[in-house]
C-alpha cells in the first residue's frame, strides 16, 4: 500500500477538470454556486485519495437543495453535478432524471408508492431532480398523497445514500416553508445552494453567448436596444432570467428573418444574415406601452 498519492494527477485523470472548465465557460455568473460545486468536487477527490491508501470514512450525504427563481441554471448545474459525481466514482451512471409532483404522486390510493419507487429505481446511479418540490406537500389536505411520496423518498435517501442523489429545487421562500413542514427531510440534505438572479450585464452576456452559439450577433445599436429591453422586461411578470433572454433572442431572430424576407430581391451578405439590428429588438411589445402587470402577453 502506498503512503502517498498524487492528487493533481488523480484530478486530471478523473475528467472532472473538463466539466468544471465547461461550467465556468458556458454558465455566466453564479460565482457562489460554482464555488460550492468545486468544493464538493474537492471533497470527493480527497475521499477517493483517502480510500486508495485505506483511510476509512463514513458515507457522504450529497442530497441537495437548489433555491432560486426560474432560469438561473438549476437544471444545468444539476446535470453537471451528476457528471462530476460519476467521474469521481460516487455515482455508477451519472444520468439525470428530472421530475415534478405529477411524476411522483398518484391520484388515488395505492398509486403513489409504485410511481415514486419506479422513479427512484430509474435514478439509481444518478440524480433525481425534483423541480418545484414544495408541491409535494399540501398542508391540511388529508386526501393528498404527496406526503406518501416524501416518506418513500426519505427512506431511500437514507438507506441508499450512496446509490443515488436527490436534488430538491424551487423558489427559496416556498422551499423554506416546505422544509419547515418536513424537518426530517431538511436534516437529510447536506448541501443547500442558492442561485442568485442575474444582473443586467450578466443577462447581456448570456444573450451574446446564445447568439454566438447560433452564429448571430448584435450590432452596436442593437446591443444598446437589448440593454433597454432587459431593463424593462425584468420589471414585468413571469421574468425567468436566462430563459426569458433566450426567448427574447428567439423572437429577435424571427423579426430579423422577416425583415430579410421582406426585401429578398436584394442580395444579402454574410453580415446581413448574422446581424440583429435595433429594429429587431424595438419591435417587441415591451416598448409599445401596451403591456402591464395585470395583463401580460409578451411577444
Amino acid at each position: 500500500m502506498s503512503s502517498s498519492i498524487d492528487l493533481s494527477r488523480h484530478y486530471l485523470e478523473s475528467g472532472v477538470a473538463e466539466i468544471l472548465e465547461d461550467l465556468e465557460r458556458n454558465l455566466v455568473g453564479l460565482k457562489p454556486v460554482k464555488t460550492r460545486i468545486k468544493e464538493i468536487s474537492a471533497l470527493l477527490l480527497v475521499e477517493q485519495a483517502r480510500k486508495k491508501i485505506e483511510l476509512s470514512s463514513p458515507k457522504l450525504g450529497l442530497h441537495m437543495s437548489f433555491t432560486g427563481h426560474p432560469g438561473t441554471g438549476k437544471t444545468t448545474v444539476a446535470r453537471k453535478i451528476s457528471q462530476i459525481l460519476h467521474k469521481l466514482g460516487y455515482l455508477a451512471k451519472g444520468h439525470l432524471i428530472s421530475v415534478t409532483r405529477d411524476d411522483l404522486v398518484g391520484q388515488f390510493v395505492g398509486h403513489t408508492a409504485p410511481k415514486t419507487k419506479e422513479l427512484i429505481t430509474r435514478s439509481q446511479g444518478g440524480v433525481l431532480f425534483i423541480d418545484e418540490a414544495y408541491y409535494l406537500f399540501k398542508a391540511g389536505n388529508e386526501r393528498d398523497y404527496g406526503s406518501e411520496a416524501i416518506e418513500i423518498l426519505l427512506q431511500d435517501m437514507e438507506q441508499k445514500r450512496d446509490k443515488f442523489v436527490v436534488i430538491f429545487a424551487g423558489y427559496k421562500d416556498k422551499m423554506n416553508q416546505f422544509y419547515r413542514s418536513n424537518p426530517g427531510l431538511y436534516s437529510r440534505i447536506g448541501h443547500h445552494i442558492d442561485f442568485p438572479d442575474y444582473s443586467n450585464s450578466e443577462l447581456i452576456e448570456i444573450a451574446e453567448l446564445f447568439l454566438k452559439q447560433q452564429n448571430y450577433c448584435l450590432s452596436k445599436d442593437a446591443l444598446k436596444a437589448f440593454n433597454e429591453y432587459i431593463e424593462r422586461r425584468r420589471n414585468l411578470p413571469f421574468f425567468a432570467n436566462a430563459r426569458s433572454v433566450r426567448n427574447a433572442i428567439d423572437r429577435a431572430r424571427l423579426r430579423h428573418a422577416n425583415r430579410l424576407f421582406s426585401k429578398m430581391k436584394t442580395p444579402l451578405s454574410k453580415s446581413d444574415l448574422m446581424t440583429i439590428e435595433p429594429k429587431d429588438i424595438y419591435a417587441s411589445r415591451i416598448f409599445s406601452g401596451e403591456l402591464d402587470d395585470s395583463s401580460f402577453v409578451e411577444n
